[in-house]
């Protein structure tokens, strides 16, 4: 199936080569039948293979497609088949033109269309443009339903082996050197791990300056090109990561998801008093009996001060 780009002047007219555009059902018959709304689709952030059979099905079935580039969008369905290819219209929306961009779909979305809104890779809004664009849907009255997949964020947290009982996704941080420090600074006390994107070009400057401002015991995980041929995932301490970017440039290339771990818990003064009379107590007692006496001696929990007790035990 053929794709028609709006953007595109020396593409095909679609009225010509469609003459029954105005009747899709009758050139394909075989599309889903969905709601009028903008359906917010994620793409592969590498591997094509990650395009979901629900967000295919839906490519293949709304009128519009508002792109981030419709020259990316048009490769990234040139290699499916043609039973999956899409048939709506493409929009070229991106950063510069989605205030203006938005309000058409919002135009089209009131006359009863069905618009997917796609980003270069992963998921729309999200870093991406489209925020605007679901909000000012949103405004308007119009449904906006999820068409959830890949996103590089969630992607490279899985892989990391960290377990960050919270996360924060700060995106790009600024270009320029002053303007990044101070927004990593802004950073420091934030609770869990920090999650940023960036790219090949500044890389090293921005974990040279995330270590000289979180520090360099804090542990950060690399993940670039993921899903990709060449995808690697390192973990090392924020002090060494330039060190290993410097070492080859095979490790800068490509997109990166860089991961800085929450710091290392820092002792709570109830527990510095606690471990002092656990200390004491075993040298002459059990582990559990000694935290029963210690967490009334502490007034702390007793289920933490058998914690304690065992952790100063395997030590």
């Amino acid at each position: 199936m053929m794709m028609h780009d709006e953007e595109n002047p020396e593409g095909n007219d679609p009225e010509k080569d469609h003459p029954e555009k105005d009747d899709p059902e009758k050139d394909y018959p075989a599309r889903a039948a969905i709601e009028s709304g903008l359906y917010v689709v994620a793409t592969p952030i590498g591997n094509l293979g990650d395009l979901s059979p629900r967000a295919r099905s839906i490519l293949a079935s709304v009128d519009w497609i508002a792109a981030e580039d419709t020259r990316v969008t048009r490769r990234l369905f040139s290699t499916a088949d043609g039973s999956s290819a899409p048939h709506g219209r493409l929009i070229a929306l991106h950063a510069h033109n989605e205030r203006m961009q938005g309000e058409r779909v919002v135009g089209l979305l009131q006359g009863g269309a069905r618009v997917a809104l796609v980003s270069d890779a992963g998921t729309p809004a999200i870093s991406d443009p489209g925020a605007r664009v679901v909000r000012a849907a949103r405004d308007a009255g119009c449904k906006v339903f999820a068409v959830p997949g890949p996103n590089a964020a969630i992607a490279a947290l899985s892989v990391s082996g960290l377990e960050p009982a919270a996360f924060t996704f700060c995106g790009f941080l600024p270009a320029t050197g002053q303007a990044r420090r101070h927004a990593i600074e802004a950073l420091r006390n934030a609770p869990g791990a920090l999650v940023f994107y960036e790219s090949p070009h500044r890389v090293v400057e921005c974990l040279a300056d995330l270590c000289a401002i979180l520090g360099g015991d804090r542990t950060v995980v690399l993940s670039r090109e993921l899903t990709k041929l060449f995808e690697s995932v390192h973990l090392c301490r924020l002090d060494a990561a330039v060190g290993w970017l410097e070492s080859d440039a095979n490790h800068r290339r490509g997109e990166f998801v860089v991961i800085v771990d929450a710091p290392a818990q820092a002792v709570a003064a109830e527990d510095v008093e606690t471990e002092r009379v656990l200390a004491a107590l075993l040298a002459e007692l059990p582990a559990s009996r000694a935290a029963h006496v210690a967490a009334r001696l502490c007034r702390v929990e007793r289920d933490h001060a058998y914690r304690l007790a065992l952790a100063m035990k395997s030590r």
